[in-house]
């Protein structure tokens, strides 16, 4: 079997599977299992042993769990909400005041939790019911939360960016340098959007003197803003272990874990049930998304030992198109993928294959993973199959249709598309913070 029959036969199980709503690494890693038995025979088990030491034994890799259980610690413990409260307290009573203040702090939650659908689902828990109490705009409200719970795969911490680091052999530091000038960019054009359209129509965020910020104690202040300092410290301390070469990824992680714990008991917020709740949740997430890499690894080695790496560079070869427009149609094959699979799987699947290639043109692999980031960010929201907008179904109130979703996340994914072109453009928006803290490679 030609490796282009072979391709059109795996995609098209692909689909199939998921159509049925199979289990995705389950699936992915049983149709690699299949179709390489009727190709290879007996030899193709031997991926299996070499996919699961690369994968569960990994050191990088196993900073997921620790950071995931770091995110559910700080949420669980209420330190989530202090954040959140403490940015309120900073803006003040100001139009969309509270909008601006779910994009900052969903955006460190998003962060902390490191996954896209924990990470909308949980600065909607948090963020929702208090937008439309003080009368906000439903469409604001949900548009706020999609994009800033969203945009925390793009804020280091990020768990597809230490999974790219570890399927193309680059320093998870040097991404996370990378995405941070274009998350704070994205951060800022959210914010002015929010300002602006606040501005031209009032109604979309009530200035309720009464309501709009809540009249605080000087002993509660204090209180919201020392839990606060020292939550957005804590994510400091680790993103500063792993750029400054203290800590690895997997230290840095550790360190989160202890951090989060001593907060809570610190702040007196520590209780034996937030401290198994956590650690449950966190397990359950651990083992989905171990499933999901361990099945999509199996299925992305076996393709590349069949050759697909090889019949891909012949293809953009055989186009005979200049490098940029190489770049563009591996953004539109992702984008497009975005909308039936996540992020775990996108990075995956498309990181050691398109990775080489645009390093082959002359692109900077640091460059390409952040724009892979970004790609998947826009990709997942974008309607109408953008998994994470049933996320956000889940966590609207009763009565919202998905086409009312579909119109309070477009401006915000019209922003993200907006800073992509910029990164595309300008490859010093992404490579200027790595170049100037770790040195050029």
């Amino acid at each position: 079997m030609g490796i282009e029959l072979l391709t059109a036969v795996l995609l098209g199980c692909i689909l199939i599977f998921f159509a049925l709503g199979a289990q995705v690494g389950l699936a992915l890693g049983g149709i690699a299992m299949l179709i390489g038995y009727m190709t290879w025979g007996d030899g193709i088990f031997n991926v299996i042993p070499t996919t699961l030491e690369s994968t569960f034994f990994s050191f990088i890799l196993l900073a997921i769990p620790l950071y995931i259980y770091m995110g559910q610690l700080l949420t669980k413990s209420g330190i989530g909400d202090a954040m959140f409260n403490f940015s309120q307290m900073l803006i003040g009573k100001v139009r969309g005041s509270l909008a601006i203040s779910v994009i900052g702090v969903c955006s460190m939650i998003g962060a902390m939790v490191g996954i896209i659908g924990a990470g909308i689902m949980t600065s909607g828990s948090i963020a929702l019911r208090p937008m439309l109490e003080r009368g906000y705009n439903k469409r604001l409200a949900l548009g706020v939360i999609m994009a800033g719970g969203g945009l925390g795969i793009l804020i280091p911490p990020s768990i597809p960016m230490i999974m790219f680091a570890a399927s193309t052999q680059n320093s998870v530091g040097r991404m996370f340098l990378g995405a941070m000038v274009p998350a704070l960019l994205t951060v800022a054009l959210m914010v002015i959007y929010v300002v602006v359209s606040c501005k031209l129509n009032p109604e979309r965020a009530p200035l309720d003197k009464d309501t709009d910020v809540p009249v605080l104690e000087g002993k509660e202040k204090f209180r919201i803003a020392r839990d606060g300092l020292f939550s957005m410290l804590l994510i400091v301390v680790v993103l500063g272990s792993i750029i400054t070469g203290i800590a690895t990824p997997t230290e840095s992680g550790a360190i989160g874990v202890v951090g989060a714990i001593l907060l809570a008991i610190v702040f007196k917020r520590f209780k034996v049930d937030m401290f198994l709740q956590s650690g449950f949740q966190t397990g359950m997430l651990v083992s989905v998304a171990m499933w999901i890499i361990f099945g999509a690894s199996v299925f992305s080695n076996f393709h590349l030992l069949m050759g697909v790496q090889s019949m891909v560079a012949g293809f953009t070869n055989s186009l005979d198109l200049p490098p940029i427009m190489i770049i563009i149609m591996f953004q539109l094959i992702m984008l497009l993928l975005g909308f039936i699979i996540d992020e775990f799987i996108i990075v995956l699947m498309c990181a050691p294959l398109f990775t080489p290639i645009a390093v082959s043109l002359g692109y900077d692999p640091i460059w390409f993973g952040v724009l892979m980031i970004i790609n998947i960010l826009i990709a997942v929201q974008t309607p109408p199959y953008g998994f994470a907008l049933f996320y956000l179904k889940g966590i609207a109130p009763p009565g919202i249709g998905m086409s009312e979703i579909y119109k309070s996340v477009t401006p915000f994914i019209l922003l993200n598309l907006t800073v992509l072109i910029l990164c595309m453009v300008f490859p010093e928006i992404v490579l200027w913070l790595p170049n100037l803290v770790m040195g050029g490679m």
